[in-house]
């Protein structure tokens, strides 16, 4: 079923479509993941690789995600219902595809040192991405590739040597892989011609250009070394993907992932990626925890703890059971009895989680969550704020 890629058109006839999303859930407990099968179909609609909307879930949402480009597997960590990853995508679109003047979806990704342009072909103005959003920097470091056709490539740059043969005919400003015709030219890789071959005088009376042998070699040579220079970098966009380095989170998530590990061998591979404490403590109580948390939670004490250096720390566990509770809807109900399982261990302090409970947050989860997890919280809150009143009037006495 396809879908307008503007939901906000209601117009059937928009020409721009894109499939709707599905979603499949697999595993359960702690290790339960969306997996997402026509995400490939939903990013060639939208002109952008698929790990760019994979990834833009995996932030807004706060959980880890897995790109799997060979086998066309695109998976987020957790339980996540199609609605709410169609809606997030909107957020995508917006931010990553739709022109900012005209908002059509027809626009190319402009990477400089500067940041990150929308360039688009239906009104020919450029406006700039959120260069604040995280998605930003993970396409700075991954920019789109060009399409490339490495065949006619070869055959093209056979009828360049043989130029060497005959005088050379009207300049053009380019030279073009792969063009059959102008309508398909922007969609192409394109090799500049070196100055000395377009700097070439056009006189109506007589045009001619300097065919020495000698004047001909040159320039035979700079295309030549245009095209390799072209050659290297597509063998080097071919190479993009299996030497990048991987995120040291998500090597830590999937290394604990993998098998059960114990406190040690965690505690070493932590050390090992050089992680700081509060992002190892967020990741371990996503991780470590199911439905059966407020068993797991004095059995697992140590390790935390072992983490827990400071505020932001404590902080960042409590945004871990954030993540946790939105992943598993069953333990909503639980809020209280889970922060309060946690502040029996003395892993988050009372200030902490008082101050928590004052004001929502759209750090780890959407806002309303938040709002939805603190209001489960109330009791415990409630019960910590008149403990500490108890507290003061003894002091008093």
């Amino acid at each position: 079923m396809s879908i307008n890629i503007r939901r906000d058109v209601k117009d059937s006839f928009y020409r721009y479509k894109m499939p709707k999303m599905s979603v499949k859930i697999e595993g359960k407990g702690n290790g339960i993941k969306t997996v997402i099968p026509n995400m490939s179909d939903i990013a060639k609609a939208l002109s952008r690789p698929p790990t760019y909307p994979t990834k833009y879930f995996g932030f807004e949402l706060g959980a880890q995600v897995k790109c799997e480009e060979k086998n066309d597997r695109y998976i987020i960590n957790g339980q996540h219902e199609s609605k709410k990853l169609q809606d997030l995508l909107d957020g995508f679109i917006d931010k990553f595809v739709l022109c900012g003047h005209c908002k059509n979806p027809e626009t190319d990704l402009i990477i400089n040192k500067n940041g990150i342009i929308r360039d688009c072909k239906a009104c020919g103005k450029r406006s700039e991405v959120d260069h604040k959003h995280k998605l930003t920097a993970f396409i700075m470091k991954h920019p789109p590739t060009q399409p490339k056709k490495a065949k006619k490539s070869k055959k093209n740059k056979s009828e360049t040597n043989s130029a060497s043969e005959a005088t050379i005919p009207t300049p053009p400003d380019s030279v073009s892989v792969n063009s059959e015709d102008e309508n398909t030219r922007t969609e192409e890789e394109v090799i500049e011609v070196p100055k000395s071959v377009k700097n070439i005088e056009d006189d109506d009376d007589d045009w001619c250009v300097d065919t020495s042998p000698e004047a001909v070699a040159e320039r035979m040579k700079e295309i030549n070394g245009a095209v390799a220079k072209l050659a290297v970098n597509m063998a080097d966009e071919d190479d993009d993907g299996e030497d990048d380095e991987k995120d040291p989170i998500e090597e830590f998530a999937d290394f604990i992932e993998e098998e059960e590990r114990s406190d040690k061998e965690i505690i070493k591979k932590a050390r090992e990626l050089g992680l700081k404490s509060d992002k190892v403590c967020t990741v371990l109580v996503q991780l470590l925890f199911d439905e059966d948390v407020l068993e797991q939670v004095s059995e697992r004490s140590d390790l935390l703890l072992n983490f827990v250096k400071n505020e932001k720390c404590q902080k960042a566990i409590l945004g871990g059971i954030e993540r946790l509770v939105d992943q598993n809807d069953k333990l909503l109900p639980k809020v209280a009895f889970i922060l309060k399982a946690f502040y029996d261990e003395e892993i988050v302090e009372e200030d902490v989680l008082l101050a928590w409970g004052e004001k929502a947050s759209k750090k780890y989860v959407d806002k309303a969550k938040s709002k939805e997890i603190r209001k489960q919280a109330t009791p415990f809150l409630n019960w910590l704020k008149e403990a500490e009143e108890e507290s003061s009037e003894e002091d008093d006495e």
